[in-house]
């Protein structure tokens, strides 16, 4: 079998690199071509010197790059992948790092992200997969959205629950906290003043962008819209996310409940862990895989459940949950080339 030909848009950020480490392990991906808008001509050993295999450099994309290719990765900025979305022919299957396909709602893209969408008609064409939660046929899709990170830690402890109908969904708080990585090499500069490496920093508080991505998808599966809080925090280390979540439990709901409803439902999923409850988890737990894992902890209060959740913000948020997707969108094994 002939290898597909990929191409990496945006191939030295952090998540194009990590997406170039996974895919190089990938048996049945050559990676054909790494663009990229600032760093054209550069090699991606520049970034990252574990990186041993030789690459192409660094060039500008283009349709003519687009056509001959299977796979196109974007992890670009917000606005690209919808243009490179214009240039796909019927053969090209795009895979999005970004936010520009996770709303289905051009209007609250706008209002969310600040600018307007630039592939309108593409937005039916796209669909937003979070692979454990995957319910579409992928074969009628050739844009695949990918989640958010926080969204991804929130989400895979949260829609079980809310699917079952044993929490109250009028008053959750998130409270998440992530790596600077999360932020894109540009957070360096944005905190040059401050002190990013030894300071906790709260932001987006009320009014985060990924708000009507969690929105959208709980939205989904539940008759009445919920209620949440949701506030990010950037915390001084380079990868990984914890989200901690208050949920008040149903009449008659206990802590073994919520716990089985869990285990039911990623009993088969290789990428979701449960740990025994009141397991007091740590980023360090899933560094470097695309894992995420999910504690059940009891709180003072008979009614109310905390659930923690942490994921390498890299891999299970970005990187290794897009080649997850190509994997399923491919009819692959899941796991190819994932650790």
């Amino acid at each position: 079998m002939s290898k597909i030909n990929v191409l990496i848009a945006g191939a030295t950020g952090y998540l194009g690199i990590e997406l170039v480490k996974i895919l190089i392990k990938h048996k049945k991906i050559k990676i054909k071509y790494l663009c990229g808008n600032s760093s054209i001509g550069k090699k991606v050993t520049d970034y990252d010197k574990s990186i041993k295999l030789k690459l192409p450099k660094i060039s500008k994309i283009t349709k003519s790059k687009i056509n001959e290719c299977d796979i196109i990765f974007s992890a670009l900025p917000n606005g690209e992948a919808q243009l490179i979305s214009n240039q796909l022919n019927k053969k090209n299957i795009l895979i999005d790092l970004s936010g520009d396909f996770r709303l289905k709602n051009s209007s609250v893209y706008l209002k969310w992200y600040k600018q307007k969408h630039k592939a309108k008609n593409n937005i039916k064409k796209s669909v937003y997969l979070l692979p454990e939660l995957l319910n579409h046929k992928l074969k009628n899709y050739n844009i695949i959205s990918c989640p958010g990170c926080y969204p991804t830690s929130i989400l895979l402890p949260l829609v079980p629950l809310i699917q079952k109908n044993i929490i109250n969904t009028d008053n959750i708080v998130i409270d998440s906290k992530s790596g600077y990585s999360g932020a894109g090499r540009g957070v360096h500069k944005k905190y040059e003043k401050g002190n990013l490496y030894e300071s906790l920093s709260a932001y987006g508080i009320g009014l985060h962008r990924h708000n009507p991505e969690i929105l959208q998808v709980l939205n989904y599966y539940t008759n009445r819209e919920p209620r949440f809080t949701f506030n990010p925090h950037l915390i001084p280390m380079f990868r990984g996310i914890l989200s901690t979540i208050y949920v008040d439990t149903k009449k008659g709901i206990n802590q073994n409940k919520i716990l089985s409803t869990l285990k039911n439902f990623y009993r088969k999923k290789r990428f979701v862990k449960i740990a025994n409850k009141d397991t007091h988890l740590s980023t360090n737990n899933v560094i470097n895989t695309n894992n995420c894992i999910i504690s059940v902890c009891k709180s003072k209060y008979k009614n109310k459940i905390i659930l923690l959740s942490v994921i390498d913000n890299l891999i299970k948020g970005g990187s290794g949950q897009a080649v997850q997707n190509m994997n399923l969108r491919l009819g692959l094994s899941e796991n190819e080339g994932i650790k």
